[in-house]
């Protein structure tokens, strides 16, 4: 009946460890959790082979975050299944000393021509412009004069 893609099959030294974990006083309740989730998914000879459905009712969590644990214990192993991923954000560190400096003067430079003052797309199309960036946003641009306590007017 079971067509899952990843199935989770412990060895009995797993399951002990799992079990062992939930008893445990202090557990991060993710961990605990993803413990209880991969105890109830195991589809070997001792395991209870529970539907995710179910496994996500009685822990109450989603079902994906039921398929997700699985996945990972299939992909990368029990501790994997354990711990949570580091957030893969990609560094935003476009600036650096010379073209935040850079940045600062032109924005306490006279604005362009028929402009009253500098805005932040203006400053940001100049920096592009002046082969800084092949592309930088306002926002970018606003982060770093937020920073440096500069003031556009």
């Amino acid at each position: 009946m079971s067509s899952k893609k990843y199935k989770v099959i412990l060895v009995p030294d797993e399951r002990e460890s799992l079990r062992s974990l939930i008893s445990r006083g202090k557990v991060a309740a993710y961990k605990r959790t993803h413990a209880q989730i991969l105890l109830k998914a195991d589809e070997s000879q001792a395991g209870p082979k529970w539907q995710d459905k179910a496994i996500s009712e009685v822990f109450t969590t989603s079902v994906s975050t039921v398929e997700r644990v699985r996945k990972t214990f299939v992909e990368e192993g029990l501790e994997a299944a354990l711990t949570r991923k580091k957030a893969t954000r990609p560094s935003n560190q476009k600036f650096d000393g010379d073209k935040e400096a850079h940045l600062i003067a032109i924005a306490c430079s006279a604005p362009p021509e028929g402009q009253a003052r500098w805005t932040l797309r203006l400053l940001a199309d100049k920096m592009v412009e002046l082969n800084h960036f092949e592309s930088i946003s306002a926002e970018a641009i606003r982060q770093v004069l937020k920073k440096t306590s500069s003031s556009l007017g």
